[in-house]
């Protein structure tokens, strides 16, 4: 018998509603199913697509706003303003925030996501302590990604590479740079990569973060990416200072990005927030050249960073809220750019975080979204709600709304609001 069957689905890639047939937290068959099932369920045409995937956010440093006197106007003005509130964290306290912000992302159909998890001197492995156990306790509902990650650099903080070891040790999945924020940028992507290597696992980098092109350290993470032979592995995140490149040497590093098979994140919400402070006229967009990098084969992601602290002051964890925001500030508006829009928060982060069997296609994990619309292009130009969230074959969320025009319909006042 089967787990689960989704009838009248319609997906991104066919014309006709299909029928998902899900066991073992698979997808079966995909087409007309006839066997029974433990629970069926009408989707009456509605689009469903693989579960959407959080490629980058910070969630113990998230919904900070309240805590902080002040604005930052810079990437460093950020960093300088959230490493003091992080001397007042708990355990408890990062808890508390990071499930607040996993609800919202589960709720909205987040399935995986990478989170990095600061480790550095002046919270210790706190963070990474408090991120494993809540690995554990979402498990049910996404698969949740900790990256070790050196905001307060390494060089300049001298514990931090043996703690970003420990973290690894204690069972971290990759390991996190940010060369800007460091004395030697070349020393810190030396270390971080050396430490990918010692425990065979994934990079990530937080790389270029100004208007113009000041540091371009993605050249030598280019370089050691392909000495260490760590192609597929390696992702960076903001790299807004490729913007500002002549286009004939845009194209030259993008190119080189693509023979490495680096992944680049942008966070549309950050980089607009904090670049193009000191324009007068004409104020940048920010953000990281999206098309062209899709267009030379660089798998692109949209992630959401940080949610409410000085880095990005609001945030909801809902993916496609970026490819929202992504339509208007990177001039995707046409329906195949749309289109393009919503693979970066589903298969091009799917292939940066290495998932496995990732997709809607029979052998795949069954992580799927149901939303109240029928054409992809939709999620981009209206947000539509999402009816359920399949995990792993189960649904795990479900959304019942129900709207009554008082207006129209003439309907009796309710005592109390429900």
């Amino acid at each position: 018998m089967l787990d689960l069957i989704l009838r009248g689905c319609r997906l991104p890639e066919r014309s006709e509603p299909v029928d998902l047939a899900i066991a073992g937290g698979r997808i079966v068959d995909v087409g007309t199913a006839g066997e029974p099932a433990r629970e069926t369920i009408d989707v009456a045409g509605r689009l469903v697509t693989p579960g959407l995937v959080e490629a980058h956010i910070h969630l113990d440093k998230a919904l900070l706003t309240e805590r902080v006197s002040g604005s930052a106007e810079t990437a460093a003005d950020a960093i300088r303003l959230t490493g003091a509130v992080k001397r007042g964290f708990t355990a408890d306290d990062i808890a508390r925030r990071a499930r607040r912000v996993l609800d919202l992302a589960v709720a909205a159909g987040t399935t995986a996501m990478r989170a990095h998890v600061e480790v550095d001197p002046i919270v210790g492995l706190m963070g990474m302590e408090t991120m494993l156990s809540l690995r554990r306790e979402y498990a049910p509902a996404v698969d949740l990604q900790l990256c070790a990650f050196a905001q307060e650099g390494i060089l300049q903080a001298p514990p931090t590479e043996t703690l970003l070891r420990r973290a690894l040790e204690m069972g971290a999945d990759l390991v996190g740079g940010c060369p800007y924020n460091d004395t030697d940028a070349r020393r810190h992507i030396e270390i971080v990569f050396a430490l990918a290597a010692e425990f065979g696992v994934d990079a990530d980098f937080h790389v270029d973060f100004t208007d113009e092109p000041e540091h371009l350290h993605v050249r030598e993470i280019v370089r050691q990416t392909m000495q260490t032979g760590w192609q597929g592995r390696v992702a960076v995140g903001h790299l807004t200072e490729l913007a500002a490149l002549p286009g004939p040497e845009q194209a030259a590093l993008i190119a080189e990005l693509a023979a490495a098979r680096i992944g680049v994140i942008s966070l549309p919400l950050t980089d607009l927030y904090l670049m193009g402070r000191r324009d007068t006229r004409n104020v940048r967009r920010g953000l990281t050249p999206i098309r062209r990098l899709l267009e030379a084969g660089v798998p692109v992601a949209l992630a959401s960073n940080n949610i409410q602290n000085p880095f990005t002051p609001i945030g909801t964890a809902d993916p496609a809220h970026l490819t929202f925001v992504g339509a208007v500030a990177a001039h995707m508006g046409t329906r195949d750019l749309m289109r393009d829009l919503v693979a970066t928060i589903t298969r091009h982060p799917a292939r940066i975080l290495n998932l496995r069997d990732y997709g809607g296609d029979a052998g795949c994990r069954a992580d799927l979204v149901v939303w109240e619309c029928e054409r992809v292009e939709e999620i981009v130009m209206a947000l539509p709600p999402r009816r359920l969230v399949v995990k792993a074959g189960r649904v795990t969320v479900e959304h019942d709304r129900r709207t009554v025009e008082r207006w129209r319909s003439g309907a009796a006042p309710r005592s109390a609001l429900g």
